[in-house]
């Protein structure tokens, strides 16, 4: 589609939006939010014409990317039919949904629990764990985010929790694996991986493995960096969990369906967790689905036991007519495949090459359509390019990088000193090649303020 200006348009857009719309994670005031005429594929566009290439795949669920004209005839025939109906009842579009999700899921994860996003999912599946073990704590990582509810906020580790952090939650955190900035000051990944492993089980010994319900882990954790786990580390998680009877619940919200160029990063290192979290990709977020997927055990707890939860939209028919549509369109159409080759063989040597060209690179990470680019201000000492939970005039820096990265045409994913590149699943090789020149562009004014 060609974008045709209309800046009225635009401007009453603008103008109602700021005089009703209460924004997320924002100071209301402080913001100026992109009034958006229209997107297709890879793409969205303004009122003014101009189009940028999406490096954020919305907030990282559009994998299929805009108004694929399978998915919206799905979720339009599914409307004529039956826009809603109570989740009490079997309905075609939710079995079908979870008999689809359920055949891709690792291991014996194949009961669907529905809800209408990733963090409402995070809270069912901690709700689960403590039902299941009887037992209140749950732990969670540093650099992690796992949703704005009240459970989930509590479980993230960066901040995002710090205002609604209520120090009652039963939650206990500790340090994942990361080998740039090492809490174990690791040489390698083996050392890293072992350590964190020790850390992990010496945080249980003192909090009293009797008392811990679940460990909750991003496979690959996102906003906070796509910080890949090391060889051997989601394996030893399991180990642990296994030793002390603990439930292992892996977030996949992010990192799921065809994002790391697998159906679930999971599959990336062979491990089955006993409950698993999803949202996003699930529909491309057509319609808010998400959900968590159970193993037989836990599964049996609840046989004759009823689960106290439930969501008045969980498996909303037409959120499930749209997730059966984009996995049956991602399976057609080889998207898992399509975002592991490009990973392997443009984005990946693309950015590399951008790290040696630009002194605010400090480091390249992800796989599949899931990368990030550590910005530093001095790439020995690893200094950030700003300072922690940055803002105002010390964010300078990042800002001037997002609003080049704009000014050339591609919409990145900024998050602290990271820059994201995450765009659709289904991207094609010449658009990606476009955002990588306009983010090497972007780079430049990076590079102004290092050391």
């Amino acid at each position: 589609m060609t974008p045709q200006p209309n800046p009225q348009a635009g401007a009453a857009v603008k103008a109602a939006d700021r005089a009703h719309v209460f924004h997320s994670w924002s100071a209301q005031e402080l913001i100026d939010p992109l009034a958006v005429a229209g997107a297709e594929g890879s793409y969205f566009w303004d009122y003014e014409g101009k189009r940028y290439l999406d490096l954020s795949s919305g907030l990282v669920y559009t994998n299929i990317g805009y108004q694929h004209p399978k998915v919206v005839a799905a979720i339009q025939e599914q409307a004529a039919r039956m826009t809603t109906f109570a989740p009490a009842f079997a309905v075609e579009a939710r079995s079908e949904a979870a008999r689809l999700i359920a055949e891709r899921t690792p291991g014996d994860l194949d009961k669907i629990f529905f809800t209408n996003g990733g963090a409402d999912a995070v809270e069912h599946a901690v709700r689960m764990a403590r039902l299941h073990t009887g037992r209140p704590k749950v732990l969670s990582a540093y650099r992690s985010y796992h949703g704005g509810t009240q459970q989930a906020i509590n479980l993230t580790g960066d901040p995002r929790r710090w205002a609604s952090d209520s120090g009652s939650a039963g939650v206990v955190r500790f340090w994942a694996p990361f080998l740039y900035r090492s809490r174990f000051y690791a040489e390698t990944e083996e050392q890293e991986c072992a350590r964190a492993l020790e850390h992990l089980e010496t945080t249980i010994a003192f909090e009293g493995p009797a008392s811990v319900a679940a460990i909750i882990l991003e496979t690959v954790p996102g906003t906070a960096g796509i910080m890949m786990p090391p060889p051997g580390y989601l394996a030893g998680v399991r180990e642990i969990c296994d030793k002390y009877g603990i439930v292992f619940v892996l977030d996949e919200v992010m990192a799921g369906f065809g994002r790391t160029g697998t159906w679930f990063a999971a599959d990336l290192y062979d491990v089955v967790p006993d409950l698993m979290t999803f949202a996003k990709g699930v529909n491309s977020g057509y319609v808010p689905l998400g959900g968590v997927a159970i193993s037989a055990e836990i599964a049996a707890t609840f046989a004759e036991r009823p689960y106290p939860g439930g969501l008045t939209y969980s498996g909303h028919p037409l959120a499930c007519a749209a997730a059966v549509a984009t996995i049956n369109v991602m399976e057609e159409e080889g998207i898992v495949e399509h975002a592991a080759r490009l990973g392997a063989e443009v984005v990946e040597p693309a950015l590399r090459e951008l790290a040696e060209r630009h002194p605010s690179v400090g480091d390249v990470r992800g796989v599949g359509m899931f990368w990030a680019l550590e910005l530093v201000k001095n790439r020995e000492t690893r200094e950030p390019l700003v300072p922690y939970n940055a803002t105002g005039q010390a964010a300078t820096p990042m800002s001037a990088f997002a609003a080049s990265a704009k000014a050339h045409g591609v919409w990145p994913f900024v998050n602290m000193n990271r820059t994201h590149v995450v765009p659709p699943c289904n991207v094609s090789e010449a658009e990606l090649k476009e955002g990588l020149a306009a983010l090497d562009t972007a780079l430049s004014v990076a590079d102004e303020y290092t050391e």
